[in-house]
C-alpha cells in the first residue's frame, strides 16, 4: 500500500460519515485508518463500515496520529482532520511532486468573507517558513516521519513542530491544490478574535509556554492565562 490516510477524531460524529465518504473513490489506492480518542459519541460506529482500520486511542491529536502511523502499512503518510476533504487528484498531485513531505493550500468554508482572507494568508505564511498547520493536510513518507521521531506527544503546536523537525532534513512541498476545511472555529469565536487568538498563541508557544496551557487557552479562545 502506497499511502496511508490517518484521520484523529474525538467526538466527531457529525463530520465523519460525510469525510469517508468522500475518500471512498480513492480507497483502492490507500488504506484509511480512523485514531478515535475516546469520543462519547458515536463517531467510531459511524465510521466502522467506511475506514479500514478503527483503532482506539488515548485522546490527544498528536498521541492518536501517532498511533495510526504505527500501524499504518502505507510509505506515505497523510494526516487528515475529519471536517477537511481532500482536492479530487490529492494522491496523484502528492506522487508527482516527488518531495518526503508536503502540504496542500486551504479554502476554508463559512459565510464571513474574512475567512477567504484568513485562507490566503496561511497559504502565504506556510510557503514563507514551511510550517504547515494540519488543517492544511500534512504528507510525509512513514521512513521521513520516523526518522524525526514522530509528533510529538503535546497537547498542542504538534504540527509546528514536526514541521519545524522536517524543515532541518529538507523543504516541504507547497502544493497550490487546495482542500476545503470547515471555518467552523472562526464564526464560533470570531474572525478577527480567532486570528488574534492564534498568533498569540504561536507567540507564547516560541518563548517556551508549555503546550498544556496553550490548549487550555485554546479550548476557551483566550489569549490569557485565567
Amino acid at each position: 500500500m502506497l499511502f496511508s490516510i490517518i484521520i484523529p477524531t474525538h467526538n466527531e460524529a457529525a463530520n465523519i460519515q460525510s469525510c469517508l465518504l468522500k475518500l471512498q473513490t480513492i480507497k483502492q489506492n490507500c488504506e484509511i485508518i480512523v485514531v478515535d480518542g475516546g469520543s462519547t459519541d458515536n463517531t467510531a460506529e459511524l465510521a466502522q463500515p467506511l475506514a479500514d482500520k478503527i483503532i482506539r486511542s488515548d485522546k490527544g491529536r498528536a498521541r492518536q496520529m501517532n498511533t495510526g502511523a504505527h500501524q499504518a502499512t502505507g510509505k506515505i503518510l497523510i494526516f487528515l482532520h475529519a471536517d477537511t476533504s481532500l482536492p479530487e487528484n490529492a494522491l496523484d498531485l502528492i506522487i508527482q511532486s516527488s518531495n518526503t513531505w508536503g502540504r496542500f493550500d486551504i479554502k476554508l468554508t463559512g459565510k464571513p468573507f474574512m475567512l477567504k482572507v484568513v485562507a490566503l494568508f496561511m497559504n502565504w505564511r506556510s510557503r514563507l517558513t514551511g510550517v504547515a498547520t494540519g488543517d492544511q493536510v500534512i504528507f510525509v513518507s512513514k521512513q521521513l516521519f520516523n526518522q524525526v521521531g514522530g509528533y510529538p506527544d503535546i497537547a498542542l503546536m504538534e504540527d509546528i513542530s514536526l514541521c519545524s523537525a522536517l524543515n532541518k532534513i529538507t523543504k516541504p512541498n507547497c502544493l497550490r491544490a487546495k482542500v476545503t476545511s470547515s471555518g467552523r472555529r472562526w464564526e464560533k469565536f470570531g474572525v478577527i478574535s480567532t486570528i488574534l487568538l492564534m498568533w498569540c498563541l504561536r507567540l507564547r508557544y516560541y518563548f517556551g509556554e508549555k503546550p498544556e496551557i496553550l490548549a487550555k487557552l485554546y479550548s476557551r479562545g483566550l489569549f490569557w492565562k485565567t
